[in-house]
Order: C-alpha cells, then structure tokens, then sequence
C-alpha cells in the first residue's frame, strides 16, 4: 500500500513539473533572450572585442554579449569610424575607443620584397605604387612598380578606404586586384603571389603573442625619419608607442569606433565599461590609445546618456 501511495505521488509531482512548464509566461523566455547582445567586428577588433566580452561577463553576469556570426543584425558595431552606421534607423550613436594603424607589406623573400628592397618610399611614391595615375614624368616613374601587382580589400569593413584616403585618392583607383572578404585575406593573397604587394592593420601583420611581425610578411621600406625607422624594425609595441607621439604621413592612421542604439541601457553600460576598463587592452591587440582629451570626452558622453535615463 505505501509503494501505491508513494508512486501515485510522485506521478503527481512529474505531471505538476510538466503543466508548470507548459504555462511559463511569454515573458520569462523573452526575457532570457534579451539578455543576449551581440556585437559585429572585423577580424582586426575581433580579439579584442573577444577580450572585453570575457571580463565584462565577470562583473556583469546577468548580461550576455557575445560575437555576431553571419550578416544578422547586430546591438553594437565595431569598426573604423568612418565606415561606421551612426545616423542610421539601427545603430544612432558612435563612440570612439583607439586608433589603428595600417601599413605596406609583402610576403617576405618574395620577388615584390626584392624590387623594393632598400627603397624608402615617401607618401608620393607610396601613392604611385599602389593607385592608377598617370600624373608622374616618366624620368621619375619607378619601372619596377609596373611588374608589382596590388592586392586591395572590396569588403565594406576593409582598411582600403582609409589607406587610399590618407594618400587622398578613392578606393576605387587601386591597382591591381581586389579581394573579397575580410582583410586577413590579403596576407593569403601575397603569400600565392610573388609580386604581390598589400597593406594591413597592424594586428593583421603582427603576431600578438611574440609581438613581432609575422614570420612570414615584411614590411615596405617607408621613408621615416630615423627614430621612427628604427621602431618599425622593433616590437608591436615599440610601433605602437612611436605612432601615438608622431603620425607620419606615409601611414595611414584611423580612428576604431563603436556604434550603437542609446535606447538600450545594458548596452550602455557595457560601454561606459569599455571606456573605464576596456581601452587598458588596446596595446595589447594592436590598437594605438586615443589622445587623452579624446577618450575623457567619449567617457563624458556616455556617462551623460546613462545620467539622462535615470
């Protein structure tokens, strides 16, 4: 009799677990599910932005944010800032958190390596290497930049159009060949390609772990003066630190953005987190720190929005 009474019991219990289930609120479910934010970055962000997600969810672990995979649309974007969505029915605002820095390399022993070998190219022979024009005397044309073939990004999150805007021309007059996807892509492209020549941001070329430029890449000979020459044959972040005190025309230096929708107070927190904690790991994956009066301001204008919601 008290095994009947017993199982009876605990029929009843299941069957009260199952209707419980069955009549959970709407509400809880989407309630978990907003818990989640997501975050688009190119491959040169991606580790950082990988970095702040894993200590931001130490102090604020009722909140999720975590990497958008595909073309899904996103909370937050991460980016150069000019490429950036602020303005847009989606993403209304844009802070910006460092700079990144993008340089001319080749693959290293290769036959582009070899043509440019001991050459110190200054903005306008930079501008002459790696964009169509026909504005040059052919007494100071460079016959060996004819036999190099230039690799450029077509993604709309690639680094091309900053490179060409800082030489001042379009992205759209880059010789050679343009390749789709994210700008890592490009290392590949020269490593298949003897004269290949490309540029990339400086956590594209540099192995973040050894801190020295990839095995197998070399940088193009700029002309830089001597302190600043001297810092590129150096560490990350040797470069780093030489980039933040001296801009030198010949590198293309850009400011790295966050935009986002203000009407979402977890994704402001986490900003106004990034701000305060996230920035120390720039140097870390290659980023440069914005001037100081830059960053104090891009901390006053969350805090203000988060003021103004309360």
């Amino acid at each position: 009799m008290k095994r009947i009474t017993f199982t009876l019991a605990l029929l009843g219990l299941v069957l009260g677990n199952l209707l419980a289930e069955e009549n959970v609120p709407e509400s809880t479910s989407s309630t978990i599910i907003n818990n989640v934010r997501t975050i688009k970055a190119p491959r040169f962000a991606r580790p950082l932005v990988e970095k702040w997600i894993e200590e931001y969810a130490k102090t604020e672990p009722g909140v999720e944010f975590q990497i958008a995979k595909g073309q899904v649309e996103s909370d937050l974007s991460v980016g150069i800032a000019d490429q950036q969505n602020a303005g847009t029915d989606n993403f209304c605002h844009l802070l910006y958190i460092g700079e990144t820095a993008v340089l001319p390399i080749t693959a290293r022993s290769s036959e582009a390596a070899r043509l440019l070998e001991g050459k110190h190219l200054n903005a306008k022979k930079l501008k002459q290497l790696f964009f169509l024009g026909d504005e040059f005397d052919d007494e100071v044309k460079n016959k060996a930049f004819e036999r190099i073939i230039v690799y450029s990004g077509s993604n709309a999150s690639s680094v091309a159009s900053s490179f060409a805007h800082n030489f001042g021309e379009e992205s759209t007059n880059f010789r050679g060949k343009r390749i789709a996807g994210d700008d890592l892509f490009l290392n590949t492209a020269i490593a298949k390609d003897p004269l290949g020549v490309t540029f990339n941001t400086l956590s594209n070329i540099f192995d973040l772990q050894s801190r020295h430029l990839k095995s197998e890449l070399s940088l193009v000979g700029l002309d830089l003066k001597k302190d600043v020459a001297n810092s590129f044959n150096g560490t990350l972040d040797e470069v780093l630190t030489i980039l933040e005190n001296t801009k030198p025309a010949e590198v293309a230096v850009e400011k790295v953005g966050i935009t986002f929708n203000n009407n979402d107070e977890a994704v402001r927190r986490f900003l106004q987190w990034v701000l305060e904690n996230g920035t120390k790991y720039n140097h870390q994956y290659g980023l440069l720190n914005l001037d100081q009066k830059v960053a104090e301001a891009q901390t006053d204008k969350v805090q203000s929005k988060l003021t103004a919601q309360k």
